[in-house]
């Protein structure tokens, strides 16, 4: 159900206060100018962007955290950091980038500042700061931060998202365009899931463990343009939406508490919904082969949909599912042909055959220790970074369990990586709590 902007206690706009109210007059006349717009503009964004120079969301242009680059490094060593520096405060968003400009965020430790910076990533240099203040910091899980999602851009502008803090968009040269409020977002789990940026829309997921919703904001002004109340009381904003496109239409695609859900981007109207196993929907799907895979934050099966429906398509649409074990995930699944990569936060790795689900193969990988980054897939192997000390874990999907090698960037065993890594311009940029390393050829 699609409701406008709302308005909370002092002024904040708070999800929980209605269902359905009438859009503004200029939110309308926006939306109706988006709608003639969305189909052709949509077509450009977000496939290429500068033949994948730019990494410019969370897990890339298409959200599914794959790169086609042939320069990106796949074996590395401590002496393969080109430089690292050291980062204001903690958080765990992952590097994104517009040309040589990264874009990550932090915290202090308290919660009540937010940074936004600009490095430069040819040689780590500060290229800007900025601090946002935020009087009511979240709480979240010892496993979060406050600064976990990750910032989007478009090449003009960049959005940065702190939960209770705030929306904030900025230019490339870090002067503020608009922020916007967008609830408080109660609960133990914190926040992390992060913005993604289509057509001239930004996309919020603004789950919390009271009232929920998934906002559109135009991009240009941070006016809200569509917001659609999530009715199926999740536990924590963790997970985010990604774009598909089904070959009739579009889906905006969002894991949730009780199951993954489909979206129309230029409305908001809720299209379909899929019931889940257990609970937690943190992890991001992934879409090939025309269809979506799906695991949750608490163990259940791993299952696979079909999108396009219409209404509950749990039983019409659902093409399989099949027990997993290894406890939590934290980690999304990655699909490279015909095969479904699934790792637990205990490192249980399962090969699914991506058709059928049949596995393949379980294996524990060889760094014992915890996993928490969704895997980052580099022209069919697959790299998944453990979350002490950061070792790398490259793996060769196939019918057989196949470990290429285990990387390591010479990092503390006690410093925590919970950042996805992010490849640009032929360099892997690897973040922990307070660090970011360039790893090169």
């Amino acid at each position: 159900m699609s409701v406008c902007t709302l308005s909370g206690p002092g002024g904040r706009e708070d999800p929980s206060n209605h269902n359905n109210v009438p859009v503004r007059s200029s939110s309308r006349s926006l939306l109706q100018i988006s709608r003639i717009l969305f189909l052709g503009a949509l077509a450009c964004f977000p496939a290429k962007i500068n033949g994948e120079e730019n990494w410019p969301q969370f897990r890339g242009p298409s959200g599914r955290g794959h790169s086609s680059a042939k320069d990106v490094p796949l074996k590395w060593s401590p002496d393969s950091v080109l430089w690292k520096i050291s980062l204001k405060g903690k958080g765990q968003s992952s590097a994104v980038n517009w040309g040589d400009n990264l874009f990550l965020t932090g915290s202090s430790d308290d919660g009540r500042k937010r940074y936004l910076y600009c490095v430069d990533g040819k040689n780590g240099k500060m290229l800007w700061e900025k601090t946002i203040d935020c009087a009511s910091p979240e709480r979240p899980h010892r496993m979060n931060s406050y600064a976990t999602p990750t910032c989007a851009t478009d090449g003009e502008r960049v959005v940065a998202f702190f939960g209770p803090g705030g929306l904030h968009c900025h230019d490339l040269e870090g002067r503020k365009l608009w922020s916007r409020q967008l609830g408080d977002f109660p609960g133990p789990w914190g926040v992390a899931a992060s913005p993604v940026i289509v057509n001239n829309m930004v996309i919020q997921n603004c789950d919390a463990e009271g009232a929920s919703s998934l906002v559109a904001l135009d991009l240009s002004s941070g006016e809200v343009l569509w917001q659609t109340a999530r009715t199926d009381k999740p536990r924590g904003g963790w997970s985010t939406p990604v774009l598909i496109e089904t070959g009739e239409r579009k889906e905006l695609v969002l894991n949730g508490e009780l199951g993954v859900r489909g979206y129309d981007p230029v409305n908001g109207k809720e299209l379909w919904f899929c019931r889940g196993f257990n609970g937690r929907g943190s992890p991001v799907p992934d879409f090939s082969n025309g269809l979506l895979y799906v695991v949750n934050g608490k163990p259940g099966d791993t299952y696979a949909v079909k999108p396009g429906g219409s209404g509950d398509v749990t039983k019409s649409r659902m093409a399989w599912h099949a027990p997993r074990r290894g406890g939590r995930d934290l980690p999304s699944p990655v699909v490279v042909g015909d095969f479904l990569v699934v790792v637990s936060m205990s490192g249980l790795a399962t090969c699914y055959d991506a058709a059928s689900g049949k596995v393949h193969w379980q294996q524990h990988l060889g760094e014992k220790g915890e996993y928490a980054a969704a895997p980052l897939v580099v022209n069919g192997h697959v790299l998944i970074q453990s979350v002490y000390g950061g070792k790398t874990v490259v793996l060769k999907p196939g019918k057989r369990f196949e470990v290429l090698r285990v990387n390591d960037l010479g990092a503390e065993v006690d410093e925590v990586f919970r950042s996805c890594l992010s490849p640009i311009k032929g360099k892997i940029f690897a973040r922990s709590l307070s660090m970011l390393y360039c790893v090169g050829l």
